[in-house]
């Protein structure tokens, strides 16, 4: 069997216990000339993206940075302004083309928690 690359993350709310909905992901790639914006995605109900941030082809190894639009989520279904994140960045490496990279983001308004999940 075969498998492809691919690259996906989910966010949870760790606040307030539920799945992290509308909020915002930048995935930028990261090389010596700086990040380059390659995908801004919206989570679903479920805080996940609707699709994997990149598969197949897309998937080239190198250095990739997610941001995750912390603050702002917070800040609308709170009624408040951003209190303590704003920009969550989550900076890591593909080295392998070909497998799965899941990159979960476990978040409060003030702190955040993440790994290499699967």
């Amino acid at each position: 069997m075969t498998t492809i690359g691919r690259l996906t993350t989910h966010v949870l709310d760790t606040a307030n216990g539920t799945p992290a909905r509308g909020m915002t992901i930048d995935l930028y790639r990261v090389d010596d000339g700086g990040a380059v914006l390659e995908k801004s995605v919206v989570t679903n109900d479920d805080g996940r993206c609707d699709g994997p941030l990149l598969e197949g082809d897309a998937v080239i190894e190198g250095a990739y940075r997610l941001g995750f639009h912390v603050g702002k989520y917070f800040s609308e279904i709170n009624g408040k302004g951003v209190e303590f994140l704003d920009v969550v960045s989550v900076d890591f490496r593909v080295s392998d083309s070909g497998a799965h990279y899941h990159v979960p983001l476990l978040v409060s308004p003030f702190g955040y928690s993440t790994y290499r999940g699967s």
